[in-house]
């Protein structure tokens, strides 16, 4: 049976965490040398390739697997060092998490914000987007995440957060010009062929807002035909709709001030975007993902709307 050594998977998630071998040397107070050695002997152990030696250095689909083991023990040996008082003051590993850009802007980093001090914690923040962000749970890269997707990961479990709401909206000016018959109500086909912001190429948001209200006017779905804008921060995206690049859904807690001062209009106000959010984080027993946990439920509940 194959035995893995804590300081061989530290190393090995080090390498991953910072991108290279010499960056991990650095950051381990080891040479170069030493964390190829280690590597090379923990793949003679599993009789695997664990690491594409690229730039940045990536997990082979085997290296999942011990990312994955790497990233358990060594919050197992954190937790135990903590309560055996043996961490010498020394943070523990980072808890890598995955969370989409609005949440972040909205409401995670106040959750972050308030874990306590007392827990000796670092954070590694990834940002994806929330239909997508399990993929870095079942890689192994990070061990808790804000997701769309409810169906748990193997190996982790998940709860319910609540519902973020979206609302479309636009620039006055842009209404005037692509909406003239918005008082009347919205329609689908122009809708369609006005100018779209979208936050990247995985935003389907704005798209699946658009088919909804298609078919709620009981007709067939055409292909999408409006230009869009790529703008991938979240401040920056309801900056570009405010200067009326384009229409799009912005969290009803970033908008409705703009919405009440009539810097912006609501398209739709009958008809939000509502999207489930959950927390998904590994079953692995850890008294930091347990506080991390119950930081987030809590503050969460401040923030989405609780179905």
């Amino acid at each position: 049976m194959s035995q893995f050594p804590s300081e061989q998977l530290l190393t090995f998630a080090t390498v991953l965490s910072e991108g290279t071998l010499e960056a991990a040397a650095r950051m381990l107070h080891i040479t170069p040398s030493a964390v190829s050695q280690r590597l090379k002997a923990l793949e003679q152990s599993t009789g695997r390739v664990l690491l594409q030696r690229s730039n940045p250095a990536l997990a082979t689909e085997a290296g999942e697997v011990v990312l994955r083991l790497a990233r358990q023990v060594g919050q197992l040996e954190a937790d135990a060092g903590k309560e055996l008082g043996l961490d010498g003051g020394q943070p523990q590993l980072a808890l890598p998490i995955v969370v989409n850009a609005d949440s972040l802007a909205v409401w995670f980093l106040k959750a972050l914000a308030q874990v306590p001090g007392s827990l000796n914690v670092t954070f590694d923040l990834h940002r994806d987007d929330e239909q997508h962000s399990t993929s870095l749970l079942r890689s192994g890269t990070v061990m808790a995440a804000v997701t769309a997707t409810p169906e748990p990961v193997q190996g982790c479990r998940v709860e319910s957060l609540g519902i973020m709401r979206y609302l479309p909206v636009a620039a006055p000016t842009f209404v005037e010009r692509w909406f003239p018959g918005l008082p009347m109500g919205l329609d689908g086909a122009a809708l369609n062929a006005a100018p779209t912001v979208d936050f990247d190429r995985k935003d389907t948001y704005q798209w699946a807002f658009v088919q909804s209200v298609i078919n709620t006017e009981g007709r067939p779905v055409p292909e999408r035909k409006g230009p869009r804008h790529y703008v991938p921060a979240s401040q920056d995206f309801g900056d570009a709709i405010r200067l009326g690049l384009g229409w799009g859904l912005i969290p009803e807690v970033q908008c409705g001030p703009d919405i009440a001062d009539g810097r912006l209009i609501e398209l739709a106000p009958e008809q939000p975007f509502d999207v489930p959010l959950y927390w998904q984080r590994w079953r692995t027993a850890s008294s930091a993902l347990d506080t991390l946990s119950e930081t987030v439920r809590r503050v969460s509940a401040q923030y989405l709307r609780q179905s």
